[in-house]
């Protein structure tokens, strides 16, 4: 039987079973609300993103009996990919076992070598074993490294095992690399944006040394329709101090769904909390203090949020953009439909105690391609569209809520002019449309 022994052991994580077992314990991970079967996690030293991935590991599916690694080489030049012919690699936690039949047929579907020389030294790997089978004991693995690969191929690969529901998958990969501080910040997030967006354009391999592997996993959530959802985003000036040559660090997971579906079902009341304390701290002349909120809510969001009174509308304001965090987003949104909406006076403190919130979450717009306002019509869905409109200086928007008072085609549009200071038979070559949906938070 060959065994893989640890060289990581002891520098990137300890090397004695108690004190690793303490510090995976002193991470302090919550149980998450949703089990994945994908995700992307760093490959650095524990002190500097072992609790980051701690977090990603325990989103794994707890059923998993495979977990495949797809992680870059660092210590052999490699074209394409490779698999080893281990039967199980060492840890201080017990040794884990290879899924050798998976292995091979790995090796085949991907055209690549079986070599175990590349493997020897690999921390990408190996960083991620003790948290594995910590998480998931019982749980065989499949490693793969590679080096100058096509990330298409690794999606195709990702998308030939998903059928086995058994089978999950770890994107390992740290982000950007020795940059000042504040410029880790700014490449880091952009990274994280492009992953949140599932944006495959113009990634670039200098954003993550595993870029392959997160582009693999992108083109796959894009195929499926999928989300990546954001559980973490650090760097390593948080544990050494030194902001001069940081290394960043990132952690995702596959949502089988829209983000903002997710948002509904995991986190309704935090979202309609938040706004409520936004108008709260308005009317008592303060800041909304909120904190202790979970990542997703610092990805990039466009919600509008709705007030009503005894059932009448008494303030709506929002973005259809993205162009902020969701969290200040909704504070800023709920904080403007009660003070700033032009159609109404400030919301008083009797007001606010018989208000019902609503929460509107918008997916990004998409363009509509149209030469004739009957072809514009023709590609909006009544009930589920909710239409931008623009022409030079003017532009407005409706919500997909505005169908029920205007379930006529025409009608929705005409109002829509009107209400961007146009004719309501008005139409140009220049005109433009946006499509978009959105989930409600009632």
């Amino acid at each position: 039987m060959k065994k893989k022994t640890t060289t990581a052991a002891g520098t990137f994580y300890p090397a004695e079973k108690t004190a690793l077992e303490n510090l995976i314990k002193s991470f302090e991970i919550k149980e998450p609300k949703y089990k994945t079967r994908a995700i992307i996690v760093p490959h650095a030293g524990y002190i500097y993103s072992g609790k980051l991935g701690a977090k990603g590991i325990q989103q794994l599916k707890p059923d998993a009996k495979n977990v495949f690694i797809f992680a870059p080489s660092h210590y052999e030049r490699l074209y394409g990919c490779c698999v080893c012919d281990y039967d199980e690699f060492e840890t201080p936690l017990g040794n884990i076992k290879v899924n050798r039949e998976l292995t091979e047929k790995t090796a085949k579907l991907c055209n690549c070598n079986i070599e175990n020389k590349a493997f020897e030294k690999e921390h990408s790997i190996e960083v991620q074993l003790p948290l594995i089978k910590y998480f998931l004991p019982d749980v065989k693995i499949v490693p793969v490294l590679y080096g100058c690969e096509n990330f298409k191929n690794l999606c195709e690969t990702l998308e030939h095992f998903w059928e086995d529901e058994s089978n999950v998958f770890i994107i390992s990969s740290d982000l950007s690399h020795f940059y000042p501080e504040k410029e880790a910040s700014k490449i880091d997030n952009y990274t994280a944006r492009m992953i949140e967006e599932n944006n495959l354009a113009n990634f670039e391999q200098e954003q993550a040394c595993g870029a392959v592997g997160i582009c693999g996993l992108i083109e796959f959530a894009k195929k499926k329709n999928f989300s990546l959802i954001r559980t973490g985003l650090t760097n390593s000036a948080a544990s050494t101090g030194d902001s001069s040559r940081v290394v960043g660090y990132g952690s995702w997971f596959l949502y089988e769904g829209e983000k903002n579906n997710y948002i509904k079902k995991y986190y309704s009341e935090f979202s309609k909390k938040v706004c409520k304390d936004s108008i709260l701290s308005g009317l008592q002349l303060g800041q909304p203090q909120i904190s202790n909120y979970d990542c997703v809510f610092e990805e990039y969001g466009a919600s509008f949020v709705t007030l009503e009174l005894d059932g009448i509308l008494r303030g709506c304001i929002g973005s259809t953009i993205a162009h902020k965090p969701l969290i200040k987003d909704l504070i800023h949104n709920a904080h403007a439909a009660a003070f700033s909406d032009p159609r109404f006076p400030s919301l008083t403190l009797n007001e606010y105690n018989r208000i019902t919130i609503g929460i509107s979450l918008l997916s990004k717009p998409e363009r509509i391609e149209f030469k004739t306002e009957k072809e514009l019509l023709e590609k909006l869905t009544p009930q589920s569209d909710g239409l931008i409109i623009r022409d030079g200086n003017f532009q407005s928007v409706f919500l997909p809520d505005v169908w029920e008072q205007l379930p006529d085609k025409h009608e929705f549009l005409g109002h829509l002019k009107l209400k961007a200071g146009l004719p309501k038979d008005y139409f140009s070559e220049s005109l433009e449309a946006f499509k978009f949906n959105t989930v409600k938070i009632a």
